[in-house]
C-alpha cells in the first residue's frame, strides 16, 4: 500500500495551535482500514496516533465522522485535524524496583509483573517510569516515556535495561535494532514439545478483528523470530527458554500459542488459571550485551519470582518421564 502523502509539512515541527490538512486517498489494491491508512501519515506516524485523532473526531472522511474500522477504498478526501498534544506531567513516585546493574550510563531493572512500563492509554501514573524518575532516566522521542528502549507486557515479569541519557538511549536502541540484545525467557507451557528445540518464523500484528490481541491474521504483519529450547518435561507441561531475536508485541505468547505450546496461566492467548496461576507464567531471566559506552559484557540474571517458582514441585513429583516421552532433536520452524 503506498504511504499516504499531503500531511507531510507538519513532521518534526512543534505543533502550537491546530493546523488543518486535506489529503485524498490514492488508488488501493483492496480496502484498507482507517486507522491503518492514518497511521501511515507521516505527520501521525503511528497507529496509536490514528487512534487518538480519530477518537477526538480529527478525521473526517468525505464530510463525515467514521470509526476506526471504517474501510477505505481510494477516491475518499480525508480531512485531517492535528493539535497541540498536551504536554506529559511525570511525577516521581515512591515504588520497590529491584535494580540487578547500575552505572552512570544505564540501569537494568527487574519489573515485577502487574506493573505498567510507561504511560499510555487510560494509565497515566503507577507506572515503572514513575517509579524510576528519581533514577534519572533520560532519552526517547516520547515525552511519557524517558529512558524506555524496550518493554515487557504488564503481566510478564523481569529484566528491561533503562536509559540514563540521550545519547544512552540512541546507543541502547541501535543495540536493540541490530538484534545486540540477547533476551533470554523462561516459559511454562501446557503441552509437550515435539523437538527439544526449534525456531518460529511467523510475521505477526495486530489483529483484523480485535485490536488489543497481536495474530497473524493481520493487516499490518512484522517479522517476528523466537527460538526456545526445552529445559525440563513434566507430564502436561515444560519449561522453556525461549530467546527473542525480534521484539514484537505479545511475540513469545502468540508464537508458542501457535505451535500448540500454549503458556501456562495466560489468558489472552495460552491457558488461563492453569496450575492456580494468577497471571501467565513468562518472565525475562537473562538480559546480555556489550556496554553501549565501554563495549564490556553485560550480562544480568533475575530468579524466577516465587508466584512462578512455587508451581514446579508438585510438576516434578507428578513427572512421567519416558523415552517415548522426549521429544525429537530436530527443529521445528513455523512461517
Amino acid at each position: 500500500m503506498p504511504v499516504p502523502g499531503g500531511a507531510e509539512r507538519a513532521t518534526g515541527q512543534p505543533l502550537t495551535a491546530p493546523r488543518r490538512y486535506e489529503l485524498v486517498v490514492e488508488e488501493l489494491s483492496e480496502p484498507v482500514r482507517l486507522d491503518i491508512y492514518l497511521a501511515l501519515v507521516p505527520a501521525v506516524g503511528s497507529r496509536a496516533g490514528a487512534e487518538r485523532i480519530i477518537a477526538s473526531g480529527g478525521i473526517h472522511v468525505d464530510g463525515r465522522r467514521r470509526p476506526k474500522s471504517y474501510r477505505l477504498g481510494g477516491g475518499e478526501r480525508l480531512e485531517l485535524t492535528l493539535r497541540p498534544p498536551e504536554p506529559p506531567v511525570l511525577v516521581p513516585e515512591e515504588m520497590d524496583i529491584a535494580c540487578r546493574y547500575e552505572d552512570e550510563h544505564l540501569l537494568v531493572v527487574d519489573k515485577p509483573a502487574g506493573l505498567v512500563v510507561h504511560p499510555g492509554a487510560g494509565r497515566r501514573e503507577g507506572t515503572l517510569v514513575h517509579g524510576l524518575l528519581g533514577h534519572g532516566i533520560a532519552g526517547g522521542h516520547e515525552g511519557d516515556r524517558p529512558g524506555i528502549v524496550h518493554r515487557l507486557d504488564r503481566d510478564t515479569s523481569g529484566l528491561l535495561v533503562v536509559a540514563r541519557s540521550a545519547e544512552a538511549h540512541r546507543r541502547l536502541s541501535g543495540i536493540v535494532e541490530r538484534r545486540e540484545l540477547v533476551r533470554i525467557y523462561t516459559a511454562l507451557v501446557r503441552a509437550k514439545p515435539r523437538s527439544w528445540r526449534g525456531t518460529i518464523e511467523a510475521p505477526i500484528g495486530r489483529d483484523r478483528r480485535d485490536s488489543s490481541r497481536q495474530s497473524l491474521d493481520t493487516d499490518t504483519p512484522r517479522e517476528a523470530i523466537t527460538h526456545f529450547e526445552v529445559v525440563e518435561l513434566f507430564e502436561e507441561h515444560a519449561l522453556l527458554d525461549v530467546r527473542l531475536e525480534t521484539g514484537r508485541q505479545h511475540q513469545i505468547r502468540l508464537h508458542l500459542a501457535e505451535i500448540g505450546l500454549p503458556v501456562s496461566g495466560d489468558p489472552t492467548y495460552g491457558v488461563s488459571g492453569d496450575l492456580g496461576l494468577s497471571r501467565q507464567f513468562l518472565h525475562a531471566a537473562m538480559l546480555s550485551f556489550a556496554h553501549p559506552f565501554t563495549h564490556a559484557q553485560v550480562e544480568v540474571v533475575s530468579p524466577l519470582p516465587e508466584e512462578l517458582s512455587s508451581v514446579l514441585p508438585a510438576l516434578r513429583q507428578q513427572a512421567k518421564r519416558t523415552v517415548t516421552d522426549r521429544p525429537s532433536e530436530q527443529q521445528r520452524t513455523v512461517g
